[in-house]
C-alpha cells in the first residue's frame, strides 16, 4: 500500500472515529513501518505521539520486525513517524478513542537524485556521484571549534598525521583543493587555519574525471565553504573555549532578496600544542660518537583572522556573476629547544649542545574570485567561466642561541635567519556543457593556473652574514589544460568518457646563478567512469584514469633552512614528475538500516620519487626526494553503516593495502614490498530532545616506505551536544586525544647507523562550543558553489 492510499485510510479511520466527548480510557495502536518499494521493515524508527491539549508525548520505536505497539489515553492527537534515510511522516489531528492498528505504513526514501544514493552516516551524508563521494559534514560533533584537519580526519579514506600530512587511502601524493580550485591554504599544514566552522562538504574522488586537473596521484580531495543564502538576513554565530587553548569566535551571514544574495563568513582563532621530539641514533662509524641522544621540545601558538565574503547578482534569470574575497592574517610563535647529548661505548657524554630558538611567522594570504554562469533556454545547457587571483606572503623569522654545555663554554653562538616568500598565483577556468542527441551530455573545457613564487632568504652568526646561505629563489609554474567529456545513459548503465591534455611550464633559477632549471611536458590524461544501477539502493562503479604528481615548490628548493642543522631537510632542482594508472571497482549498497561501500583498488606508478635520509661526512643527516623507479599499490576498502535505531548510528571504516616500491640513486638500490591497513570506528547516539554524542577511534597500522618503518598509531575522540530554544542554540564539548596517544614513531636502519624518532603532541585537547542561529534552522542547507 502506497503512503498516499495509508493517508487516505487514516483519513477515513479519523472522520469515523470523530466524536464529541471522549473517554479518558487507555486504548492500544499498533502498526508497522516498512520501506518503499522494497517492503523491507524499517526497525529503530521512532513514532511519537503527542497530545493536542498538553505538550506529553509518547515516543515508541519499532521493532526489527518494524512493528511497534503503544498504550496512549483516548484523545486527539498529532503523530509523527521519522526513520533515518527516509521522509518523515505526519498526521497533524487523529481522533483516537478505541483501539487501532494501522497495518502497514510506507515511508518513502530521501533521495535527492534519480543518479545518486544518500546514506545517513554517523560521519556525514554520503552521496555516491558518477565519479566522486561527497561528505556533507554538518552533523559532525567531534569537529566542533576544530579547523579542517579535524574534519578530514572524519571522511572515510582519508587520514591526517601528526604533523598535517593528508593521505588518501594511505598515500600522501593527493591534491587538495578550495571550492574546486588550487589554494596556497593547502601547503605546509595550512588547512589548519580553515575553521571547522566554515566548511559545508567534502569531496573525495578517487578517479578523478577528465573535467578536474590531472595534479595528484591518489585523488582529489575539494573542501567547500559554505555560502548562505536563506531569503531575508539570516546566519549563525559559533564561539569556542578550550584546554590547550583552542579559543575561537565566528559568523556566518547571509542576506538575499530577488537580485542579489550577499554571504559572509568572519572568525578568529587562537591555538596552543605542545611538542616532543625524542631522537635516538646508533652510529656504526669509528670516527664518531657511537649514540646520540637528542631531545627537542616546542610551544607553538598562532592566532589567525579569517574573512570571506562575496556576492551574487543575477542579472537575469539565465546570467548570474558572482564575486568572492578571502582573507587570512596568521601569527605564527614558536619557542623551540633542542639538546644534544654525545655519548661514548660506556654511555658516558663526549659532548653537550644546547639550541635555542624562538621562531616569529606573520602570514598573509589574499584571494579574489569572480564568476559567471550563463544558462540557456535548453535545459542542462550552461556556460561558466572562473577567474581567481591569489596573492600571499610570509615572513620567516629565526633567532637561534648555541652553547656547548660540556665541555663547558661560556660563550653563546647567535644564529638569525630571515626568509621573504611571496606568491602570485592566477588561475582562469571556462567550462561549456551542452545536451545532445539521444541523453547525452558533452563537456569541455579550458585552463590556466600561472603561479610565480620567491623566496628571499639571509643568515648571520654572531652578526657575520653567511654569505653560503644567503640567496634568493625563482619559481614560476604554468600550467595550461584543456579537456572533452561524453557521458550518456542506457537503461540501467551510465557512462562517462572524457580526454584531458595539460601542458606544463616549470623553471626554477636563483639570485647568484648557480641554479638554472626547466621543465616543458606535455600530456594526455584518458578517463573512464563506468556506472551500473544493479536494483533500488544498489551502484556498481568500475572507473580508470591517468595521473600526474609535479614535484612541489619545497620539493624542489636547495635550502630547506637552519632549525636543526644536524637534521635537514632539502629539496632537488632535479626532481621529474611521477605518473599514476589508476583502476577502481566500488559498490555502494544500502538495504534498511545497513549500508556498505566495498572498493578495490590498483595503482601503478611510474618515475616514483620519495624522500631518501643520507649522512653526511660530519654525521649530520639530509633528507632529500629523488626519482626511483615505480610503485605497484593494491588494496581494498569497505565503509560500513548500520543504524540498529533511530537514535544509534554505527559506522566502521576498514582500507588495506599492499604495495612495492623500488629504484635505485647514486648506485645504491632501494626497494621494499609491504601491507598497512588503517581503520575508523565510529558510534554515534541521538537522543531526541536530550542530547547527542560522538565516539570515533583511528587506527593506523606500521608501514613502510624505502627507508623508514613507521610505527602504528591511533587516537580517540568524544563529543557531546545539546539543542535548546528550539534548535536556536546548540552547546556542544569534546574530548580530541582522549587517551594522549598522538605518537608518531619511525625508525631507520642502514649499514652506517640506526635511527629511531619520536614525535609527540602532548595531551588532551578539550574544546566547548556554543552556536546560536537567528532566522535559519539548524538543518537549513547553506548554498554551495555552482557545480559543473
Amino acid at each position: 500500500m502506497k503512503t498516499t492510499n495509508m493517508l487516505w485510510w487514516l483519513l477515513l479511520l479519523t472522520c469515523s472515529l470523530h466524536v464529541s466527548s471522549q473517554s479518558l480510557s487507555t486504548i492500544t495502536i499498533k502498526g508497522k513501518l516498512l520501506a518503499a518499494p522494497t517492503k523491507a521493515p524499517i526497525p529503530g524508527a521512532i513514532v511519537r505521539f503527542q497530545q493536542h491539549t498538553t505538550s506529553n508525548i509518547l515516543p515508541v520505536t519499532t521493532d526489527a520486525t518494524g512493528t511497534f505497539t503503544l498504550r496512549i489515553p483516548t484523545g486527539k492527537w498529532r503523530v509523527t513517524l521519522e526513520a533515518l534515510t527516509f521522509k518523515t511522516q505526519y498526521f497533524p489531528s487523529l481522533y483516537l478513542t478505541r483501539d487501532t492498528t494501522f497495518g502497514d505504513i510506507y515511508l518513502e526514501e530521501d533521495t535527492k537524485q534519480l543518479n545518486t544514493v544518500t546514506v545517513t552516516a554517523a560521519k556525514s551524508d554520503i552521496e555516491l556521484k558518477t565519479d566522486k563521494k561527497v561528505f556533507n559534514v554538518g552533523k559532525d560533533i567531534i569537529s566542533k571549534g576544530g579547523n579542517a584537519n579535524d574534519i578530514l580526519n572524519n571522511v572515510p579514506s582519508v587520514s591526517v598525521d601528526i604533523a598535517g600530512a593528508v593521505s588518501l587511502r594511505g598515500n600522501e601524493n593527493v591534491r587538495i583543493l578550495i571550492n574546486g580550485k588550487p589554494s596556497m591554504l593547502t601547503v605546509n599544514n595550512g588547512l589548519r587555519q580553515i575553521s571547522a566552522a566554515s566548511i559545508e562538504k567534502v569531496e573525495v574522488i578517487t578517479n578523478p574525471s577528465a573535467a578536474h586537473e590531472a595534479q595528484g596521484g591518489a585523488g582529489i580531495i575539494n573542501i567547500i565553504l559554505k555560502k548562505n543564502s536563506q531569503t531575508g538576513f539570516n546566519g549563525s554565530l559559533q564561539a569556542g573555549l578550550g584546554s590547550p587553548a583552542n579559543n575561537s569566535i565566528n559568523a556566518n551571514l547571509s542576506y538575499k532578496t530577488k537580485k542579489i544574495n550577499l554571504f559572509g563568513n568572519i572568525g578568529y582563532q587562537y591555538r596552543a600544542v605542545d611538542l616532543n621530539n625524542d631522537i635516538y641514533r646508533a652510529n656504526y662509524r669509528k670516527d664518531q660518537s657511537p649514540v646520540l641522544r637528542q631531545y627537542n621540545a616546542s610551544s607553538n601558538t598562532d592566532g589567525n583572522v579569517n574573512v570571506y565574503i562575496g556576492g551574487d547578482y543575477y542579472i537575469n534569470d539565465k546570467n548570474t556573476l558572482t564575486g568572492s574575497y578571502y582573507h587570512t592574517t596568521i601569527q605564527n610563535k614558536n619557542t623551540s629547544s633542542y639538546d644534544y647529548f654525545y655519548l661514548n661505548q660506556l654511555q658516558q657524554p663526549d659532548s653537550i649542545l644546547s639550541r635555542r630558538e624562538d621562531y616569529r611567522e606573520p602570514q598573509v594570504f589574499n584571494e579574489l574570485e569572480l564568476n559567471y554562469v550563463k544558462t540557456f533556454r535548453q535545459p542542462g545547457r550552461k556556460w561558466t567561466t572562473n577567474l581567481q587571483y591569489d596573492f600571499w606572503h610570509d615572513d620567516e623569522n629565526q633567532d637561534i642561541r648555541q652553547q656547548s654545555l660540556h665541555p663547558y663554554t661560556p660563550a653563546v653562538s647567535r644564529q638569525v635567519t630571515r626568509d621573504l616568500e611571496s606568491s602570485n598565483d592566477f588561475y582562469l577556468q571556462s567550462d561549456y556543457v551542452t545536451p545532445v542527441k539521444k541523453g547525452g551530455r558533452l563537456e569541455m573545457g579550458l585552463r590556466a593556473n600561472i603561479r610565480a613564487i620567491r623566496s628571499d632568504y639571509s643568515a648571520s652568526i654572531d652578526n657575520i652574514a653567511q654569505e653560503q646561505y644567503t640567496n634568493k629563489l625563482y619559481y614560476d609554474e604554468n600550467i595550461y589544460g584543456g579537456y572533452i567529456q561524453y557521458g550518456n545513459k542506457l537503461k540501467r548503465f551510465n557512462y562517462l568518457l572524457g580526454l584531458r591534455s595539460e601542458l606544463s611550464n616549470i623553471h626554477i633559477s636563483d639570485r647568484k646563478q648557480t641554479l638554472d632549471k626547466t621543465k616543458n611536458y606535455i600530456n594526455l590524461f584518458p578517463t573512464v567512469h563506468l556506472q551500473y544501477h544493479l536494483q533500488e539502493g544498489t551502484d556498481l562503479q568500475l572507473s580508470y584514469s591517468r595521473r600526474i604528481n609535479r614535484p612541489k615548490f619545497w620539493q624542489l628548493n636547495t635550502f630547506g633552512g637552519l632549525s636543526d642543522t644536524r637534521n635537514l631537510t632539502v629539496g632537488n632542482p632535479d626532481l621529474d614528475p611521477m605518473y599514476t594508472n589508476s583502476f577502481e571497482l566500488g559498490l555502494l549498497k544500502k538495504t534498511g538500516p545497513f549500508s556498505f561501500n566495498p572498493a578495490v583498488y590498483y595503482q601503478y606508478t611510474t618515475n616514483y620519487f620519495d624522500y631518501i635520509l643520507r649522512q653526511t661526512e660530519a654525521g649530520y643527516f639530509v633528507r632529500t626526494p629523488v626519482n626511483l623507479s615505480n610503485e605497484n599499490r593494491y588494496g581494498a576498502e569497505l565503509a560500513t553503516t548500520y543504524n540498529p535505531f533511530a537514535w544509534w548510528r554505527l559506522s566502521l571504516d576498514i582500507n588495506y593495502f599492499r604495495f612495492t616500491q623500488q629504484g635505485s640513486f647514486e648506485g645504491v638500490s632501494y626497494q621494499v614490498s609491504d601491507q598497512s591497513w588503517f581503520t575508523t570506528f565510529r558510534s554515534g547516539f541521538k537522543f531526541p530532545e536530550i542530547l547527542a554524542v560522538d565516539f570515533s577511534v583511528n587506527y593506523r597500522g606500521e608501514k613502510k616506505n624505502v627507508q623508514t618503518i613507521t610505527k602504528a598509531q591511533y587516537r580517540a575522540n568524544i563529543g557531546v551536544s545539546k539543542d535548546f530554544w528550539h534548535d536556536k542554540m546548540t552547546l556542544s564539548f569534546t574530548v580530541n586525544n582522549l587517551f594522549d596517544s598522538q605518537v608518531r614513531q619511525q625508525q631507520t636502519s642502514t649499514d652506517t647507523y640506526f635511527l629511531d624518532d619520536t614525535f609527540r603532541v602532548n595531551g588532551r585537547f578539550f574544546t566547548g562550543t556554543v552556536v546560536y542561529r537567528f532566522n535559519r534552522k539548524k538543518d537549513q542547507a547553506d548554498r554551495l558553489p555552482k557545480e559543473k
